[in-house]
C-alpha cells in the first residue's frame, strides 16, 4: 500500500511537478496539497491521514519554519523540506532540522523548480523512502 503525501508549497506549478514526479513512484502517493503552513494544518485538523509532508519554507500566511512549529502535535508524518533556500549546511536547513524536520532536500533551481525530478529526483525519492523505513 503507497505512502500518503501532503505537498505544501505556495507555487501551484512546483505542486504540479511535485505531484507528477511522485506519480513515478509506484509507493507513494498524493493524497492531500495546501498552498501555505495554515491550510496544512487545517487539512490535518480535518482529518487529512498522511505519511509524508513534502514542506516549503518560503510561503505567505504560514511558513514552513511556523508551521513546524506546530506541526508535530497535530500529525505522526514524516516532514521533509523541500525548498530553495534549505541547502544542505544553510541557516534555514539547520532552522528547520532545530524544529522537528525529518528531512531537507534542495529545490535545484529556485522556487519553481521545473527540473526537479531530472536534478534531485534521486534523492529525493532517496530521502522518502529512507523516511519511511525509519
Amino acid at each position: 500500500m503507497p505512502h500518503n503525501v501532503m505537498i505544501v508549497d505556495d507555487a501551484a506549478m512546483m505542486r504540479l511537478y511535485i505531484s507528477s514526479f511522485i506519480k513515478g513512484l509506484p509507493d507513494f502517493k498524493v493524497t492531500a496539497q495546501a498552498a501555505n503552513g495554515q491550510e496544512a494544518l487545517d487539512k490535518l485538523a480535518n482529518g487529512a491521514e498522511v505519511d509524508l509532508i513534502l514542506l516549503d519554507i518560503e510561503m505567505p500566511v504560514m511558513d514552513g519554519l511556523e508551521f513546524l512549529r506546530h506541526a508535530k502535535l497535530k500529525t505522526r508524518a514524516k516532514i521533509c523540506m523541500l525548498s530553495s533556500v534549505a541547502v544542505s549546511g544553510s541557516p534555514h536547513a539547520a532552522k528547520a532540522r532545530e524544529l522537528g524536520a525529518d528531512g531537507v532536500v534542495a529545490k535545484p533551481s529556485g522556487t519553481v523548480s521545473h527540473d526537479l525530478e531530472e536534478k534531485t529526483g534521486d534523492e529525493l525519492a532517496r530521502t522518502m523512502r529512507a523516511l519511511m523505513a525509519a
